[in-house]
């Protein structure tokens, strides 16, 4: 198997080329344009990363946050920095804090490939061990992007709820993967038995009752032969009830009985037939004003709220989407999407799109965004996605007019428009730093912490010179 190597370099040119070599040497090789999205890679417990050559000074994320990151989630994947001769200190400062050594650009290819052997070789126990760790049946969901604190707090009730059988509530906006984090509950467990998923409001009112228990051959006019209900599918497995608030007062009953027995009775029969199905349910309605309207049977609702799981709304947590749209634009650029026409290499995007569809509120949620990129992606005039590529509702929000414009006039850097994110939600709350962090999705420590840098940078602006990290070429 070849071993995987990270990537990570703004500069496209200089990505483009470590790929070659690396490649050619014959690595694998994963590039990423910045450091948020290395870091997502690194958290990202299914993927495999052998080694991690990084720049120092980068936009999004300087090198060495990244590697700080790296050694929180994988200590036993070497970082070899690539750096401009202007941040030699910076580079030397990060091999004393844990990376495995530095290379000054320009360098040879050969100096290049004898350090990532060099390191592959040292690491190779530890990375053999963290092997097995990782094979153990646990991973946060694969299927779930984010990085933000909603998202952090979800996985970690996942992995929890994932180690019991009891009966899981989630709720959640309609487009916010509510199925997602109901497949993630199931991937997390020891559960032998299959995933069934069902939508309550997708069945007539009529058979609900014979979807979920089954029926026998002479049950009602049309059933020529005995058929077992979705209980006994997920029998040993998870049930996953979408949409509970739609299921009719009459079935209610019936299925906590259920709940409260582990045993279901075929429509038509008399017997009872025991099942081991946990049921995870979910909803976008208010289930306490639908019992207390008579709606939903109060309690049949603690019955299937023994663990509540919230999926947070887009815009609670916007500090995620350039991470979505990087899974996105990969996802719906390469040959991943089963069906859909690959664009290859996947595309990038310039910093005014992206300013664009981070201001947008996004009502839809995370399924309007993957849906606008899928069609930005196959209407894409180019190898860059443009503001153009983006439909009209989306060009014309307001919120997002004057950083925009800044980004437009100016070219803006990731980091830059992130800035200009985090001072436009403070103004919209009036300063108010513990509504803006939540609106964010950030802690108030991190978004402080943004602040104090943000203002130390406005003071040291004057007659300040910054580095050039990206002026030297690889040089055979």
């Amino acid at each position: 198997m070849k071993e995987r190597i990270l990537i990570v370099e703004d500069d496209a040119d200089m990505r483009e080329l470590l790929e070659e070599i690396l490649a050619e040497a014959g690595f694998e090789t994963i590039p990423a344009a910045n450091g948020r999205i290395a870091q997502a890679r690194v958290e990202n417990e299914s993927e495999t990363i052998d080694l991690v050559v990084t720049d120092v000074q980068m936009p999004e994320m300087k090198g060495d946050v990244l590697l700080r990151k790296v050694r929180e989630r994988r200590a036993e994947t070497p970082v070899v920095v690539i750096t401009a001769f202007g941040s030699v200190e910076n580079a030397v400062e990060m091999v004393k804090n844990g990376a495995y050594s530095y290379l000054t650009k320009p360098f040879q290819t050969a100096a290049l490939l004898e350090t990532v052997n060099a390191a592959l070789l040292q690491s190779e126990p530890q990375r053999a061990a963290a092997r097995l760790r990782r094979a153990q049946p646990k991973a946060p969901p694969r299927l779930l992007v984010g990085a933000s604190r909603p998202m952090r707090e979800l996985f970690d009730l996942i992995a929890r709820a994932g180690r019991g059988a009891s009966n899981v509530l989630i709720t959640g906006e309609s487009g916010t993967g509510k199925e997602l984090v109901a497949r993630a509950v199931h991937e997390t467990s020891e559960r032998k038995g299959e995933f069934v998923a069902v939508n309550c409001a997708a069945i007539p009112a009529e058979l609900v009752e014979s979807e979920l228990f089954g029926h026998t051959g002479q049950a009602f006019t049309g059933a020529r032969t005995a058929r077992a209900g979705l209980f006994e599918t997920a029998d040993g497995g998870t049930l996953f009830l979408d949409e509970i608030g739609e299921l009719p007062l009459t079935v209610q009953p019936k299925l906590l009985r259920v709940l409260q027995e582990g045993a279901i009775r075929r429509v038509g029969d008399s017997r009872e037939k025991k099942v081991e199905a946990r049921v995870v349910a979910a909803t976008n309605r208010d289930l306490e004003k639908a019992v207390a309207a008579g709606e939903f049977r109060e309690d049949l609702y603690w019955r299937l709220n023994v663990i509540h799981l919230h999926a947070p709304a887009l815009r609670e947590r916007a500090f995620d989407i350039p991470l979505l749209v990087e899974h996105f634009l990969y996802k719906y650029s390469t040959a991943a999407a089963a069906g859909v026409a690959a664009v290859s290499p996947p595309l990038e995007i310039v910093p005014e799109t992206l300013a664009l569809l981070t201001a947008y509120p996004w009502p839809g949620n995370v399924r309007e965004l993957e849906n606008t990129i899928e069609r930005a992606v196959a209407l894409s005039r180019g190898a860059l996605l443009t503001p153009a590529d983006l439909p009209e509702r989306i060009r014309g929000a307001g919120g997002a007019a004057a950083i925009i414009a800044q980004a437009k006039s100016g070219r803006m850097t990731l980091a830059e428009l992130e800035r200009e994110y985090i001072l436009e939600t403070l103004r919209e709350t009036n300063g108010n730093k513990s509504r803006a962090a939540e609106m964010l999705g950030l802690d108030r420590k991190t978004l402080y912490r943004k602040l104090d840098e943000y203002a130390a940078a406005a003071a040291a602006a004057s007659g300040h010179d910054s580095e050039n990290s990206t002026d030297g070429r690889v040089v055979p």
